[in-house]
């Protein structure tokens, strides 16, 4: 067996049919986790459903809950029990359901969980995505068999795991390493479908992620951001980021065509400009605690123009915000705070002639 490391990607793709052809429907999209070999230099992905609570502790496999912590989730809870009982995660086993799977992902792998007690071990099979949070929470290995990893893995030269199974031209939010932002916007129009823009939403009230409280399409080349349940939790952000060095010392518009239905709280254009760590914008991050979220930089840590509750047509919203030299990053896009939708066509991003900074 190999032991592997869980690393966590803001990357999604839509649902895969077994014949290998999409899925229109964005609640089945897959998003990736990549089960990293560092001693093997070579990594393999894994493509999951993550349900609401599992996604946070999949994006912090390194922190365990340890025995002297108040848990606050549910697999923190189980693993408390487990220990207190007697019985220990010992290890979580990646397993294909069959020996020609042509990828790891929800529907053709499942997690086998080795339970340790003092009378012997017991293995319990559960769905990959749960078996995964449950090896972050008890700081057990996961592992995949050798064989698996010779067919599926592929070879990662330098230190980055994600970079094999990423898009080139694909962002990272500020601070995210080894992977290289674009210079332009693309996508713009959405005739690619949500192609290089990502959805990002916020924790609720209770600290548990509020994942399936919103979604996001793209139709008509138009991006809908919209609430799917009546009274959601948190908010979400639909954004694109790019590298922010060819519009340094300028300003920067965000200009798009907005349609909003029974909005109940906040929902707009939304434009934000990422610094490095040791400059003013990575200080605000830092006052705000040790993992801001990404879109609540967005959304609190820029400039926006929202739009007025209830519903309306088809109306222009733009935007600015200044470059500073220190920039790194600029992200846009829309937000939706509560009930309702929003949806966004005509996107652009224009900067002003060099040295307009206002």
């Amino acid at each position: 067996m190999t032991t592997v490391r869980i690393v966590y990607a803001l990357h999604i793709r839509p649902a895969r049919a077994r014949d290998g052809s999409d899925e229109p429907d964005w609640r089945l999209h897959q998003q990736l986790i990549v089960l990293a070999d560092d001693a093997g230099h070579r990594a393999v992905p894994l493509w999951l459903r993550i349900h609401k609570g599992l996604r946070a502790r999949l994006a912090r496999p390194d922190r365990p809950a340890g025995d002297a912590e108040v848990a606050s989730g549910l697999l923190e809870t189980a693993v408390r029990l487990l220990r207190t009982a007697g019985t220990e995660v010992s290890a979580v086993d990646i397993e294909p359901a069959s020996d020609d799977v042509p990828e790891l992902r929800w529907d053709t792998v499942t997690a086998r969980v080795g339970l340790a007690t003092a009378a012997g071990s017991r293995p319990v099979t559960v769905g990959a995505e749960y078996g995964l949070a449950l090896a972050a929470v008890a700081g057990a290995p996961v592992r995949v068999a050798d064989e698996v990893m010779d067919r599926l893995a592929v070879p990662v030269a330098g230190e980055d795991m994600l970079a094999p199974f990423l898009p080139p031209a694909d962002a990272r939010p500020p601070g995210g390493a080894g992977r290289g932002r674009r210079f332009e916007p693309r996508n713009m129009a959405f005739t690619d479908g949500l192609d290089y823009w990502e959805l990002a939403v916020s924790s609720s009230g209770d600290g548990q992620p509020a994942w399936q409280d919103y979604s996001c399409t793209a139709a008509d080349q138009s991006a809908v951001l919209a609430a799917t349940v009546p009274e959601p939790a948190g908010f979400a952000v639909l954004v694109q980021t790019i590298a922010a060095a060819d519009y340094r010392a300028r300003t920067v518009t965000l200009r798009g065509q907005l349609r909003t239905t029974d909005i109940a709280g906040q929902a707009g254009l939304h434009l934000a400009v990422g610094g490095p760590p040791a400059g003013p914008f990575g200080a605000m991050l830092r006052d705000h605690g040790p993992a801001v979220p990404f879109g609540a930089m967005v959304r609190d840590h820029g400039g926006s123009s929202l739009t007025a509750p209830g519903s309306s047509d088809w109306t222009w919203h733009e935007v600015t915000m200044p470059v500073p030299g220190e920039a790194t990053a600029i992200l846009f896009g829309i937000s939706l705070t509560g009930r309702g939708r929003i949806e966004l066509r005509g996107a652009e991003l224009s900067p002003a002639p060099p040295g307009t900074q206002e």
